[in-house]
């Protein structure tokens, strides 16, 4: 089974896919899809409110904002990283639970990062936002550096992120029952 969507101009087939008996999901995955990674960071660059950084988590956020860091003429973005790295010279931590991940996670920054972000306004990147829980994880990570979050950005809002205000996306991707259909 497979969603067939147009995002920023371009069609793609999404699989669906099971994340609980009742409740399946589009699999929308911009890795490897070079076309589709630059017509969505120039879609979300001429929606974007004026920001000095971006930040996503990691992973699939990572070639979005590397893409809008390219085409905006930024120098430098931020990633919130799933465990820390032995270069980190220290970090902050945010708790996280995906509804694309079984288990809880972690989002780490680097302190080295946060004292750049310290008085900046920190756009917040991701690729599909759903329940929120990445947004709100790296929110607390820009907040405890003493960023100023200045937005909420995806390609796609899916389920309840539809309706909130809050954010500022591309497309709305449906959930889906078991037999593929849209849920209502």
């Amino acid at each position: 089974m497979v969603y067939r969507m147009t995002v920023a101009g371009l069609q793609r087939d999404l699989p669906i896919c099971k994340v609980s008996d009742s409740l399946y999901i589009a699999g929308f995955v911009i890795f490897g899809d070079q076309e589709l990674t630059v017509a969505c960071a120039k879609a979300l660059l001429e929606k974007a409110p004026p920001y000095d950084y971006i930040i996503t988590a990691e992973a699939k956020g990572i070639p979005l904002v590397h893409e809008m860091a390219r085409q905006s003429g930024a120098k430098k973005y931020f990633l919130a990283r799933k465990g820390p790295k032995l270069y980190m010279t220290g970090v902050f931590e945010s708790m996280v639970h995906s509804i694309t991940t079984a288990k809880e996670q972690h989002l780490y920054l680097d302190t080295a990062d946060a004292a750049l972000m310290q008085g900046k306004r920190i756009l917040l990147v991701d690729d599909v936002i759903s329940t929120g829980e990445s947004l709100s994880a790296l929110e607390a990570l820009v907040e405890r550096a003493g960023g100023v979050v200045a937005g909420r950005m995806a390609i796609l809002a899916e389920g309840d992120a539809q309706d909130r205000e809050d954010i500022i996306y591309l497309e709305k991707l449906p959930l889906f029952n078991p037999d593929g259909t849209v849920k209502v």
